[in-house]
């Protein structure tokens, strides 16, 4: 299927765009079940939500979340913890019910039961309506590495050194970095009705130019995302630097 290619002059732009898509779903759907990522690419989207429930009092009470993953072996009270970081970030700047947002439990005792609860939460849930991804220099969605199998559940994975390394800013050293974390794995991903990506600075123009390419394989994880009716990426000048300007507009192969 053709990825629907939407081109931002800047971060802020692309924020913008990524935020309006997710408040149309909310009014649409108050009871929608949102897919949320974290890190540095998404920040700019939360502040656009919070922002506008502030300004224009867009609800969440209804609304259902779940993360795409977790580090193994940091609580939530762990400021690198992505449940640390949704509910700093997110959660507390909305009305949205602390109970009705999910990440996984990095410190569950049974870390394969974990990835098996979480996967029947979500079908519990209906599904997820709208999924929001970023994308990794090497290609990775949510903690899928290259060579991780499409069919692939949530699942514990072991992190390559570029994510690491990609990720060593947040902690006080790589050795920091936890070596494990719990994902959405790309069969839990392809399930969403709605993926929206997001890619912002020359650092993903890479990835982004070898997933436009429209070659399919677990090379490059977010290369299966070809194969879902309704995927939109928005990116950046930047990000999209390697692609031809004449290729950047509509559909992509």
């Amino acid at each position: 299927m053709a990825l629907k290619l939407l081109e931002t002059a800047d971060y802020t732009e692309m924020s913008r765009r990524a935020a309006d898509i997710i408040i149309k779903e909310v009014k649409e759907k108050p009871n929608a079940v949102l897919g949320l990522a974290t890190g540095s690419t998404v920040l700019g989207v939360y502040r656009e939500l919070a922002a506008d429930h502030r300004q224009h009092g867009t609800s969440y009470r209804h609304v259902r979340t779940v993360n795409l993953d977790e580090y193994v072996g940091l609580g939530p009270d762990h400021p690198n913890s992505y449940r640390y970081y949704m509910n700093h970030h997110l959660f507390t700047h909305l009305d949205i019910p602390l109970h009705e947002t999910h990440v996984p439990d990095g410190l569950a005792a049974d870390l394969d039961e974990e990835c098996r609860r979480y996967e029947r939460l979500i079908d519990e849930l209906g599904g997820i309506d709208l999924q929001l991804l970023g994308i990794g220099r090497n290609g990775h969605i949510g903690f899928n590495e290259p060579g991780t199998p499409f069919s692939s559940p949530t699942h514990v994975v072991k992190l390559a050194p570029l994510t690491r390394e990609a990720n060593a800013r947040f902690f006080p050293s790589l050795d920091d970095v936890p070596r494990y974390a719990i994902t959405m794995g790309i069969a839990t991903i392809l399930r969403s009705r709605r993926i929206v990506l997001l890619a912002s600075g020359e650092e993903k123009a890479e990835a982004i130019a070898r997933l436009l390419e429209g070659v399919v394989t677990p090379d490059l994880p977010a290369s299966a995302l070809h194969l879902h009716p309704d995927v939109t990426i928005i990116a950046d000048c930047e990000a999209l630097s390697l692609i031809p300007k004449e290729k950047r507009k509509g559909d992509a192969p």
